[in-house]
């Protein structure tokens, strides 16, 4: 579903083909299913809540004619956003991970604001950006340099966890309303409430919705939380996917010891053929705000869905989509340790680290000292320099995993015209004013990935809704994420321990095997493979729309894709990302329009 509207005076009846408009406030509108509540009169303001939340219609009518409260847009649990209309004035309230993004775009002398930034790129005839286009291709590990761009020139994405106020004739007013400082005690006992209850919302919607249960920790939590909260004597249909003819190896063993876990839980083997390789088709991508995550692998997303929903009528499906980032801790929580004057812990921290890496100790905590002496803004700094002559990035203030950022090489196909806009981009960045000041550096890194993994999962989730499934990722639920990012720093788990403290809120939920499990398995292999199947296509690709914006270099490009489908080891990280982008560039071209213009009738003088 798509949510959207207009400031006061903007708009004049514009609707996108198949909307409905929101009684009372007819200058908001959704596409899809039902998802939007709205309370209130023209006289005394509405207040409208978008996407799922676990708020009672009464608590909202509370709500309309009464400042909203801070903490409006995680109060509940789900993935929401809140608007206030009163006269000329919206207010927006956003979710503080990003969960459900929303943008807005100068229009008719006002704004429009949707949760789909291609919806309003139409509506004002907007560009796609080449500066998002190259951050995304080049810097997709650097989400600071993103800032508020959205992928289309002028439409721009509202900051997470933030209280914005369009008027018509005025710039956005953006105020931070969310900030991760640190509460009292491990965040386990939190953890475990607050995930118990985004699943139920989930359940309590849909009995029939579907999991994810692919062996590790994330998806079999879910899948056990929701098989618990399942009405009636049915069970949770959830599925494992796995390579056609290979029904053994670790996933599977931990996904089926999960399953044996719960009597209500009906465990299926999805296998994957040939059909499915990671690059096959991967132009019939559906269109999107940007390029999603599963792009490459949209063969087996697609068969995934279409298999759940013919078996099973799937409708709603849980991810451990989020997990990884909400329950990693950075080894730059190394610097905080120091910052906070925890040398001993910090030691040791560092040493079960370089055991793990199989590194030096004494790099890790002088790299760990100079990054507690670097802020953010600096790092970006060294970080536009390092790329203005293209140069090694290593020296982003600290090296290797202790940094502010990874360090990745652009790839030598990279354009001179790419290497300026990311400069300029990464320039800006440092120069613009933080949100979130003050806040540790291991905090503050993990507020920038897990908003960037809660926007471009919401990308995924448009691909699977357009197969009709709606795609819900609960670790990225505000709740969720706010439970764990607000630990204080002697609660915080060691940086080489794996996701203790999902292992300790899950206590009783997982079994014993795999709550001890501390490796998760990968599909690269696949990936090589793919690659080698699908060349000639990809090869195709190179002369497309990124090298038309001159963001690299066809023949450059031609010989990396060919040395790395011969299986000569590089990153693959930039190369995926430009093949990702260049298949949405596609879709987009050739999406058909959405918007209808009003009829006479409704129209407003």
């Amino acid at each position: 579903m798509i949510f959207g509207g207009f400031t006061h005076g903007s708009g004049n009846g514009l609707c996108p083909a198949g909307a409905a408009r929101l009684d009372p406030d007819p200058l908001l509108w959704q596409t899809g299913p039902a998802a939007a509540r709205s309370f209130g009169t023209s006289r005394d303001g509405t207040v409208t809540l978008l996407g799922s939340c676990g708020a009672a219609d009464a608590e909202l009518r509370a709500l309309v004619g009464r400042p909203a409260h801070p903490d409006i847009a995680w109060r509940w649990s789900g993935a929401y956003a809140v608007v206030e209309q009163r006269g000329e004035r919206t207010v927006v309230h956003t979710d503080p991970a990003g969960a459900l993004p929303l943008y807005a775009a100068r229009y008719e002398g006002g704004w429009a604001w949707s949760s789909s930034a291609r919806a309003l790129a139409e509506l004002t005839a907007a560009e796609v950006d080449p500066v998002r286009l190259a951050i995304a291709v080049f810097l997709p590990h650097i989400p600071a340099a993103v800032g508020d761009r959205s992928f289309f020139t002028g439409v721009r994405q509202l900051p997470p966890g933030a209280r914005i106020e369009l008027a018509p004739g005025r710039d956005l007013r953006c105020t931070s309303t969310w900030r991760p400082d640190p509460l009292p005690g491990p965040a386990h006992n939190r953890l475990r409430t607050v995930l118990e209850d985004a699943v139920r919302l989930r359940v309590a919607a849909d009995p029939n919705l579907t999991c994810d249960l692919s062996g590790g920790l994330d998806s079999s939590t879910l899948a056990l939380l929701a098989a618990t909260a399942r009405p009636g004597d049915g069970a949770l249909n959830a599925v494992t996917v796995h390579p056609d003819g290979q029904t053994t190896g670790a996933d599977l063993t931990y996904a089926r010891q999960a399953a044996a876990h719960h009597p209500r839980l009906a465990h299926h083997l999805l296998p994957l053929g040939a059909e499915h390789l990671p690059y096959t088709d991967i132009t019939a991508v559906p269109a999107t705000d940007e390029p999603a995550p599963s792009t490459l692998t949209r063969a087996r997303l697609e068969g995934q869905l279409r298999w759940m929903g013919e078996r099973f009528g799937s409708r709603t499906h849980l991810t451990g989509d989020g997990g990884d980032s909400v329950l990693f801790v950075p080894p730059a929580h190394l610097a905080d340790l120091l910052s906070h004057r925890r040398c001993r812990r910090a030691t040791t921290e560092a040493a079960g680290w370089a055991r793990l890496r199989h590194s030096p100790v004494i790099p890790l905590l002088r790299d760990a000292r100079t990054l507690a002496r670097t802020s953010r803004a600096r790092a970006m700094t060294y970080l536009a320099g390092a790329l203005e002559e293209r140069a090694p990035l290593a020296g982003t203030a600290g090296r290797g995993d202790v940094a502010w950022f990874p360090a990745l090489p652009l790839p030598g196909w990279a354009t001179d015209d790419a290497v300026r806009l990311l400069t300029g981009a990464v320039g800006q960045a440092a120069a613009a004013e933080d949100p979130l000041p003050g806040l540790d550096i291991a905090v503050r890194i993990l507020v920038d990935e897990v908003r960037e993994v809660a926007r471009t999962g919401a990308a995924d989730a448009q691909l699977a809704a357009a197969f009709g499934i709606e795609l819900h990722n609960p670790f990225l639920d505000p709740r969720v994420v706010d439970a764990v990012l607000r630990t204080e720093i002697r609660a915080r788990p060691p940086i080489h321990a794996y996701k203790p403290v999902l292992v300790r809120a899950m206590d009783g939920v997982l079994p014993a095997a795999l709550a001890a499990r501390v490796t998760k398995g990968s599909f690269n292999a696949d990936h090589y493979t793919g690659l080698r199947a699908n060349l000639p296509g990809l090869d195709a690709l190179a002369d497309g729309r990124l090298a038309a914006f001159g963001l690299l270099d066809p023949g450059l490009l031609r010989a990396h894709l060919a040395q790395a489908a011969a299986g000569i080891p590089m990153s693959l990280a930039a190369l995926e990302q430009a093949l990702a982008a260049e298949a949405w560039l596609r879709a987009v071209e050739h999406a058909p329009p959405t918007w209808l213009r009003p009829r006479e009738g409704e129209r407003r003088g």
